[in-house]
């Protein structure tokens, strides 16, 4: 059962917004406050909807023609899907108020579609508030008798686990996991799997000794415990141990850890390993714990994971997301995570990213570049520096964090001022790299054009011209290569007299150095644009650091006529890159 479309009115950031969903796996991303948690939040609403209207008025109340029946009340310490400081901040803006457009006073609404063996279904409720009392009424429904609506499962960020947890059931777990306490009913959680599991091995083996060999093969791949626990071994070389529960004798659920070796499906401990409570485990473990716990859960169709990834380092964010759309994929579940993670996007296709967007606006990317444009953060409410290519629709990508400052300097000293009317973006990427970004910003803004500026490094003189273009990624329309002839930046600072006043140290001290140290003679021609090969190479930030002095230091000590014609050369790019 996969949801089709949701429909989402005066719901927080959604005044009014509509999202048509794929099936499988979906990354939601988007920048900081587009709405990305809302949105899942919105789906947890409309869940709690369902179960609190099944239980007041009973399941008949969501068949088609019961519409016109009357809503009920609850009072905001029986709302339990998310955690808000009062219940007006489920509404946009937070204004509750009937409008013009409202017929009954219901003024917010969240409508699910979702397809069930090729049918298709629409289930919506309508909410309101008067007196601090939350209304609920279902404003739209096309279920008949026989038909089921989906199960949605919500996990906000994890927030810790109990020391001792005591057995709960239905609205008390559900409160504490919509508060974002989804690890004080982690043991909870485990133990009915654990239960379910045992009575299944129990029910295959019958009055035999052992399951038998295919029963068992289709246990391990089906049974939610099972897949649970073969996880933690590939993941994490660990198992889950539930101690038995009695409610006649036990107050608290006891889960502990156990480490060792993994063969197949056998872990032996590891020699005088100890089992440790669940609590005393990292918290990137018991985030997979608790994700993977509520993932493989039978009873649930539709997942909703915010930020799952938050205590995970790099390695295993990607590794969840994998596991998740494996998972997806063998249970027919449809799964919605919300992320910040670079990592993630990166190795997500970008076709199934859904991307929240400011306005409430959503769409499934299409490209690569689009995808790079969401990492840098096109779209965030607050990113200066896509504000200004924005305004300036003109963009210069440069390597060092240094670099800008050094070309500030020189530019004033020899007269080719750097450029300020134009965006400057620091970056370690390619020119193939840039330039997909270029594209994204291009697509985002139009018209902008970009100025790419690399380190030679280690490539070889050849791939660079009189002219510093890049032989290797000559510029387009719209996109300027330029890469320095010499190694880097710094290299053009290895003057002399520059390095003598920047540093203190007399000039026949620096030569000596410079000669003695580094094998470097510098002529008069330390200026031109072709120079030797030995100057090209300079390693010239191993001379600085044993002078102790600074790249922009050096350069605010160079003269008008110590300034090297590639720099210059350079800056005149750059002033035209501006002026045109």
């Amino acid at each position: 059962m996969q949801l089709t479309r949701v429909q989402l009115q005066r719901f927080k950031q959604f005044a009014s917004s509509s999202v048509e969903l794929n099936p499988g796996l979906s990354i939601v991303a988007g920048g900081n406050n587009a709405g990305k948690s809302s949105f899942l939040q919105a789906l947890a609403v409309w869940e709690f909807c369902k179960i609190a209207t099944v239980a007041q008025k009973g399941s008949s109340s969501l068949l088609d023609g019961m519409t016109s029946s009357q809503g009920f009340g609850l009072g905001d310490d029986e709302f339990s899907p998310i955690n808000v400081p009062s219940l007006k901040h489920l509404w946009s803006n937070l204004k509750t108020q009937k409008t013009d457009e409202d017929h009954d006073g219901y003024t917010l609404l969240i409508a699910c579609e979702w397809t069930d063996g090729g049918t298709a279904h629409r289930l919506a409720f309508s909410l309101a508030l008067a007196n601090d009392r939350l209304f609920i009424k279902v404003a739209e429904t096309t279920l008949t008798e026989g038909d089921r609506a989906p199960v949605l499962a919500y996990l906000p960020p994890f927030a810790g686990i109990s020391a001792r947890e005591e057995r709960t059931f239905g609205a008390v777990r559900r409160r504490r996991i919509g508060e974002g306490l989804a690890g004080a009913v982690l043991r909870n959680l485990l133990l009915d799997m654990r239960d379910e599991n045992t009575a299944e091995r129990k029910r295959l083996r019958g009055e035999k000794t052992k399951i038998a060999d295919p029963d068992l093969r289709a246990l391990r791949a089906s049974d939610p415990w099972e897949v649970l626990q073969q996880t933690l071994r590939e993941v994490f070389s660990a198992e889950v141990a539930i101690a038995d529960f009695d409610e006649e004798y036990h107050t608290y659920i006891q889960a502990n850890v156990v480490k060792g070796t993994v063969d197949g499906y056998l872990l032996t401990r590891h020699p005088g390993y100890n089992a440790r409570d669940l609590m005393v485990e990292g918290s990137g473990f018991l985030q997979w714990l608790s994700v993977y716990t509520l993932a493989t859960s039978r009873s649930v169709d539709i997942l909703l994971f915010d930020e799952p990834d938050a205590h995970l380092h790099a390695s295993l964010q990607a590794q969840l997301v994998d596991r998740l759309r494996l998972l997806a994929e063998r249970f027919g579940k449809q799964v919605l995570l919300a992320t910040h993670s670079s990592e993630i996007l990166r190795a997500t296709d970008p076709t199934d990213i859904l991307e929240v967007r400011q306005g409430g606006k959503f769409r499934y990317l299409k490209g690569e570049e689009q995808k790079v444009g969401l990492v840098v953060g096109i779209g965030s409410t607050y990113a200066p520096r896509i504000e200004r290519v924005r305004d300036t629709k003109k963009v210069f990508f440069y390597e060092g964090k240094t670099d800008l400052s050094v070309l500030r300097e020189l530019g004033g000293i020899c007269g080719f001022p750097l450029p300020t009317s134009i965006a400057h973006w620091q970056t370690n990427e390619q020119h193939k790299e840039r330039k997909v970004l270029w594209r994204a910003l291009d697509d985002e803004f139009g018209g902008v054009e970009a100025f790419s500026l690399r380190d030679r490094d280690d490539d070889p003189i050849a791939t660079v011209d009189t002219d510093l273009e890049d032989k290797r990624m000559p510029s387009v329309h719209g996109f300027e290569t330029r890469k320095w002839r010499r190694r880097y930046i710094e290299s053009y600072l290895v003057h002399p007299a520059a390095l003598a006043r920047a540093s203190g140290k007399s000039e026949e001290e620096i030569r000596s150095i410079l000669q003695d140290e580094f094998a470097l003679a510098i002529g008069e021609n330390f200026r031109d644009s072709v120079v030797p090969t030995t100057l090209c190479d300079i390693h010239a930030k191993y001379i600085l650091d044993r002078l102790g002095v600074s790249a922009v230091k050096v350069a605010k000590a160079f003269k008008p006529d110590e300034v090297c014609e590639d720099v210059k050369t350079l800056l005149r790019h750059l002033g035209d890159f501006a002026a045109a």
